[in-house]
């Protein structure tokens, strides 16, 4: 009966994640092109290729990886930050929890991509209101740090969760730190985060995991093209034209797996450092 019940899901994940999943790893050894019935086995041609011939790949993995570094600890940064400003009793808390919420909500959607153009365009609102004359999405420079800006303007989701471990943390510990003497800093340093740990890591893995995949942004900002001279080229958006624009699906498919292998390492080397800076309570460490 119970096998019966996840049927649905079962069926699901067996016809649109397991057997994609399967077909991909196949066609990665393959030159399947979408426009050919022809499939031919090349072996590892494909990696070879990625690694060793084609200068465009190592762009966007050099892109990806600013991308991620910079996108990541700054989302959390400022998701802590207003986690901590809302972590009150005040009046209409919860109005402005819902409003910083928001943008997380529509964030990724085309809508947004095209105002946050908009906005940093030649004529957009940033430069009419600083009196600048900066293209901002066309200026190697700025390109890529305008899409890390509208990832933290997304904060909104680790925000909550940073808010949830917040409220979790018993005020004793902070009334207790107050009459010995302890200064806010010290709270924060002492209790806050040692306490949050667990969340932050939490919040890390998934960040990491969610920036490595970021495509509708940068490619709908950029048309695709990675401009200016491919410096916002990310991982995804690369993939993408390779297998549906030069139709090398075979290629493509390689390039996937080898995201798959770098996000599951990279979260493998986090859970494998957290023994040294995640704390549980109850923890003796």
């Amino acid at each position: 009966m119970g096998y019966l019940f996840i049927s649905p899901w079962l069926l699901a994940f067996l016809l649109f994640s397991l057997l994609p999943l399967a077909a991909s790893l196949a066609l990665a050894f393959t030159n399947y092109d979408l426009l050919s019935p022809d499939i031919n086995f090349v072996g590892l041609d494909n990696f070879d290729r990625m690694f060793y011939r084609d200068l465009r790949y190592w762009k966007s993995v050099r892109a990806t990886l600013s991308y991620v570094f910079f996108a990541v600890p700054l989302r959390l940064t400022f998701a802590l930050t207003v986690a901590m400003l809302l972590n009150t009793k005040r009046r209409m808390v919860y109005l402005y929890r819902a409003a910083y919420y928001t943008p997380s909500i529509v964030g990724g959607s085309v809508a947004v991509a095209v105002m946050w153009r908009q906005i940093f365009g030649g004529d957009g609102l940033v430069n009419t209101i600083f009196g600048l004359d900066i293209f901002w999405f066309g200026d190697p420079r700025y390109a890529l740090w305008m899409l890390i800006s509208l990832a933290v303007w997304q904060f909104g989701s680790p925000m909550l969760i940073f808010l949830a471990g917040l409220r979790q943390i018993p005020h004793e510990l902070y009334e207790a730190a107050a009459i010995d003497g302890a200064s806010a800093p010290q709270r924060f340093q002492r209790i806050t985060l040692p306490m949050l740990t667990p969340i932050i890591f939490f919040n890390l893995v998934m960040q990491t995991i969610q920036n490595f995949q970021q495509f509708t942004q940068a490619f709908i900002i950029t048309g695709g093209s990675g401009r200016p001279l491919d410096r916002t080229l990310l991982y995804p958006v690369y993939l993408y034209q390779r297998a549906f624009a030069t139709y090398e699906m075979g290629y493509a498919s390689a390039m996937s797996w080898v995201m798959l292998g770098t996000i599951a390492f990279l979260t493998a080397v986090l859970f494998a450092s957290s023994g040294r800076w995640v704390f549980y309570q109850g923890d003796s460490r």
